[in-house]
C-alpha cells in the first residue's frame, strides 16, 4: 500500500460514466445483432499519483473490462476516460500512442502473455524499440529491469517456458515498467500464481510503487490481497460500482450488503472471529448481463431488497470521508480487524 495522501493529491485518472457494451449475435448464415451485453455500466472513479484503487467483484462482474477500457485497449462505448488532464476517449489508435509510454498492463496468465517464440530480452524491449530506443539503450534497461523485478540478467536470453509461473510473471511486470508508466493495470496479477509465491509478487508490486510512485488499478477477487495492497477499493457487481470508499473504511465499516457478503465469506486466520462472525448469505444466482433487473441491479439476491429496489436505481451516494455506497438501505456493519501481519 501507498503513503499517498488521496484527500489532497489531485487525481492522476479520472473516469466518468464509463459505458462498454458487447453484441450479442445470433446463429444461422447472417448472424444478426439480437442484444447486448453491457460489461460495465456507467461507473466512475478517480486515482491519485501513486495510490493504488482496488477493483474487486464476482468473475464475470465487468472488472477486467473497465481495465481494458481504461487503457483504451477495448474501447469504451461512451463515457470519459482523463488521464494526466487528457481525455482518452475517442482518441485515434496514432493518437494513442504518446500516451502509451505513460500506461502498462500486467495480465493475469504470465505464460499467455508472453511470446513463447521471443527471448525475455526481446519481449521486454519491443515497447523500447516501438518508443524509439537505440539496441544499445534497450539492452541496458531491460537488464536494469530484470534486476529491478528480481531476476538475473543473465537469462534474458531464456525463453518464457524455461520460467516458474512467478519468474514469468515477473517479466510481464518488467516488460510494463520499460517505459516508466504512471499508472499499471493489473488484471488479476497473482491469482494464476501458487499461493507460495504471490506474496513475493505482491511485495515487488508494493516495492515498485514506493520506490517509483507508480499509480495501479489493482483488479482481483482475492480480498486479503486486495486488503493488502490498496489505498482505495471500489467493489462491482454485475457492471455497477455498488461501493467505495478507503480500504480501512470498507474493510472495517462495509455499508452495501454485497459488500458485507463478500467479506463475510472471506476465511479469518483467527478461529474464534471466524466461528463468531455473522455470515451474509445470498439467495438465487447472478442474473444476465443481457436482461439486467430493473431498478437495483443487486435486489434479487439482496436479503434487504423492498418494492423501491425494483422502480428506482439507487445512486452512488457520498456518507463521508469519500466512501460512497449505491443502496437504499445502507447500514454500515462493523466488522473486527482479523489478528494477522496484514
Amino acid at each position: 500500500m501507498s503513503l499517498v495522501d488521496t484527500s489532497s493529491a489531485a487525481p492522476l485518472l479520472s473516469v466518468r460514466n464509463l459505458v462498454k457494451t458487447f453484441p450479442v449475435r445470433g446463429g444461422g448464415i447472417v448472424r444478426r445483432t439480437i442484444g447486448q451485453v453491457q460489461a460495465v455500466s456507467n461507473i466512475s472513479f478517480d486515482i491519485a499519483l501513486g495510490e493504488t484503487l482496488g477493483l474487486v467483484g464476482e468473475s464475470g462482474c465487468g472488472k477486467s473490462t473497465a481495465g481494458r477500457a481504461v487503457l483504451q485497449l477495448q474501447r469504451p462505448t461512451s463515457g470519459s476516460v482523463v488521464f494526466d488532464g487528457q481525455e482518452l476517449v475517442g482518441l485515434s489508435n496514432r493518437a494513442m500512442r504518446p500516451y502509451r509510454a505513460n500506461l502498462g498492463m500486467v495480465f493475469q496468465d504470465p505464460f499467455a502473455s508472453l511470446n513463447p517464440r521471443m527471448q525475455v530480452n526481446e519481449t521486454i524491449a519491443e515497447p523500447l524499440k516501438i518508443h524509439g530506443s537505440t539496441p544499445g539503450e534497450a539492452r541496458e534497461r531491460v537488464a536494469d529491469l530484470l534486476r529491478e523485478v528480481g531476476l538475473n540478467p543473465e537469462h534474458g536470453n531464456r525463453y518464457p517456458h524455461e520460467f516458474s509461473g512467478g519468474q514469468r510473471q515477473r517479466i510481464g511486470i518488467a516488460r510494463a515498467l520499460a517505459l516508466d508508466p504512471k499508472l499499471i493495470v493489473l488484471d488479476e496479477p497473482v491469482s494464476a500464481l501458487d499461493v507460495s509465491v504471490q506474496a513475493g509478487v505482491v511485495n515487488l508490486l508494493d516495492d515498485l510503487q514506493q520506490r517509483l510512485g507508480i499509480s495501479y488499478l489493482f483488479v482481483a477477487h482475492d480480498l486479503s490481497v486486495v486488503r493488502h495492497i490498496s489505498d482505495r477499493v471500489a467493489v462491482m457487481y454485475l457492471g455497477k460500482v455498488v461501493e467505495i470508499g478507503t480500504r480501512d473504511e470498507l474493510f472495517g465499516s462495509p455499508s452495501h450488503p454485497y459488500t458485507q457478503a463478500l467479506l463475510s465469506a472471506a476465511p479469518i486466520p483467527d478461529p474464534k472471529q471466524e466461528r463468531a462472525r455473522v455470515r451474509t448469505v445470498l439467495r438465487g444466482d447472478v442474473p444476465s448481463a443481457i436482461n439486467p433487473p430493473s431498478g437495483c441491479r443487486f435486489r434479487t439476491r439482496c436479503p434487504l431488497a423492498e418494492e423501491i429496489c425494483a422502480l428506482e436505481e439507487p445512486a452512488l451516494i457520498e456518507r463521508g470521508q469519500g466512501h460512497q455506497v449505491a443502496c437504499h438501505f445502507a447500514e454500515v456493519v462493523q466488522v473486527a480487524a482479523p489478528t494477522s501481519n496484514r
